[in-house]
């Protein structure tokens, strides 16, 4: 909805509340015309109720509005004498609309000095209940939001596992575009896997001041701007189209900022020509590949488990003289050139060899184990995705071509087709791969770029999708909102997000530029992580080493668990010894 679209749509709802208010606030000594001037008729319901004035900002605030607007409502009736379940009830059921029938209907006996106390223990369990879960979403939407890490693209910086607290005030909190939502839930209700929120009506992007810029190397929680994925664990295959606050939560370190220029050489970052310095904490990971003598008799898993860190059960892949690592540190590469029978260590740059998605047509009739065997050995020596779809067609994403030829050549496959996946999306860049990209401009807000058939798949998302711009192509002739266009200027900042696992990230690489209005927080602080989080809770390990540190900062992370700990038993030392003395006073 547009500004002028709410302005009409909040008009429509002052009206509708004087029509079925205005006789209950003569009855309770004010004025008829106060129950029309916007805003100032909330504050005189608060009076008329006995409630805080300060509620009527709950009444504005997106979400919490949707648990204060019923309180209101039985409020109001309660006021007037009407106590009863089914007042309550009609109340509710009704969105208020049951004022109308005892505004019109009944004799109106105001009640002023009625008791705001709960006289059941129910409803005092009812009017606790409400009252946290209003301040749990104001927390959780414009101060604090927990967010637990569920992939390794940005390990070691962050880990599977990590429970965090991303704050929402560094960047400024962006209030909720999504106006009809359960509080604190993302796009699916938990247990039931079903749709958390109604897509109309939609709020205008709004963002509080915050006391810092997004900066290179920060890591930023963002919604992800191109997810359309199908809700409750859907594997169809089927898209939708989500509101931008309920796409999915990513978590990636900005290595761009608007108004750069970006190239990625050999798997490093170089911005405005000169290499990007990654903070001590960052230890970006790479695919690497060295030769064995078997006659050696290498301990393979231990050396896997000792060069892996956390992540001893991905270990790495053993092809005859080959070993494979899919994630390791430039750290780790040099102990394992240090190892005995280890020789010939290297990065796997990909750097003519182009990263395409494949859509592979198979006959599901023809039990094909060689094939389903050759995904699970090229899955654990590089970084691709594999979706089922519709039974008969499996998609890989991001796999290398080396090994398309290898998967044709299997009995059951049928047909292949072929995708260019790296950003744009434009074959003319085909020599572009993840560790060899670009350069690229990265748009600021206000400045200006030409448009032409070369520079147009860079920012043609950007100009339909992120700002709302009709968009035709005639030939060479372009057109935006039906007029020719030969530039286009930015309505917004945007920001290049990578994964310090640079090998095992979909990042924007990818799918491209992060608009400033998908923007969730910036990670601050880390208060649990559980190694082996999806491998069943009988696997589970706590990193005792991660609990309650800081996720930015300089130097290595350290824990502040121990000092966490003597405070709570310094804490509830004190409140013994207090309630102790209070007794003997007494």
């Amino acid at each position: 909805m547009t500004l002028l679209q709410w302005f009409v749509f909040f008009l429509i709802v002052q009206i509708v509340h004087f029509i079925g208010t205005w006789k209950m606030y003569e009855a309770a000594g004010r004025k008829r015309w106060e129950a029309a001037i916007p805003v100032y008729n909330a504050i005189v319901l608060m009076k008329i109720i006995n409630r805080p004035t300060w509620w009527t900002i709950l009444l504005f605030v997106p979400v919490v509005n949707l648990i204060m607007f019923p309180v209101v409502w039985v409020e109001t009736l309660r006021s007037f004498g009407k106590n009863s379940t089914l007042d309550t009830v009609l109340g509710i059921i009704t969105f208020g609309f049951y004022t109308y029938y005892i505004s019109y209907t009944k004799e109106l006996n105001y009640i002023s000095d009625r008791s705001l106390i709960p006289k059941n223990a129910v409803a005092d369990t009812i009017s606790s209940f409400l009252f946290a879960i209003v301040v749990a979403t104001i927390v959780h939407t414009y101060l604090i939001q927990p967010f637990t890490i569920p992939t390794s693209s940005l390990e070691k910086s962050l880990l599977v596992g990590d429970f965090l607290f991303v704050s929402k005030f560094n960047y400024g909190a962006r209030t909720p575009m999504t106006a009809v939502a359960l509080p604190m839930v993302h796009d699916t209700i938990p247990i039931v896997h079903k749709k958390s929120y109604m897509s109309w009506p939609q709020l205008p992007y709004f963002r509080f001041p915050g006391y810092q810029k997004i900066e290179r190397n920060d890591i930023v929680v963002f919604n992800w701007p191109v997810d359309t994925v199908y809700f409750f664990r859907d594997l169809s295959g089927r898209h939708v189209d989500k509101p931008i606050d309920k796409k999915s939560n990513y978590v990636k370190r900005c290595v761009g900022v608007a108004g750069d220029s970006l190239q990625i050489k050999d798997g490093d970052v170089f911005i405005n020509g000169k290499q990007l310095i990654l903070p001590e904490r960052a230890r970006p990971q790479y695919s690497y590949s060295a030769k064995i003598k078997p006659t050696e008799g290498i301990d393979y898993q231990n050396l896997f488990n000792e060069l892996n860190d956390y992540k001893a059960d991905r270990g790495g892949f053993v092809d005859n003289e080959n070993l494979y690592f899919p994630a390791i540190t430039d750290e780790m590469s040099i102990k394992l050139k240090n190892t005995y029978g280890v020789y010939d260590v290297k990065r796997n740059i990909s750097k003519s060899d182009s990263i395409y998605s494949y859509e592979f047509t198979f006959n599901p009739k023809i039990k094909d184990d060689e094939f389903l065997n050759m995904i699970s050995r090229i899955k654990q020596s590089q970084r691709f995705y594999v979706n089922e779809m519709e039974g008969n067609r499996i998609y890989i994403h991001n796999l290398k071509s080396e090994f398309v030829d290898i998967l044709k050549k299997q009995k059951s496959v049928i047909k292949v087709k072929e995708i260019y996946e790296i950003f744009p999306h434009n074959f003319k860049q085909k020599n572009w791969t993840v560790d060899n990209f670009g350069p690229i401009y990265i748009p600021q807000e206000g400045k200006t770029v030409q448009l032409n058939a070369e520079t147009l798949p860079f920012y043609k998302r950007i100009i339909t999708e992120y700002e709302g711009n009709n968009l035709k192509i005639n030939g060479n002739e372009i057109r935006i909102n039906d007029k020719i266009a030969t530039s286009y200027t930015f309505k917004q900042n945007y920001y290049w997000m990578m994964g310090d696992n640079r090998h095992n990230s979909e990042d924007s690489r990818f799918w491209g530029f992060v608009p400033q209005n998908h923007v969730v927080g910036k990670p601050i602080f880390i208060w649990m992580s559980i190694s082996g989080i999806n491998d069943g809770i009988k696997n589970w390990r706590i990193r005792w080493d991660r609990l309650f540190t800081t996720v930015g900062g300089d130097g290595q992370p350290y824990s502040y668990f121990k000092f966490f700990l003597i405070a709570l038993a310094a804490y509830f030392g004190i409140s013994y010894f207090v309630e102790k003395r209070k007794e003997k006073k007494e």
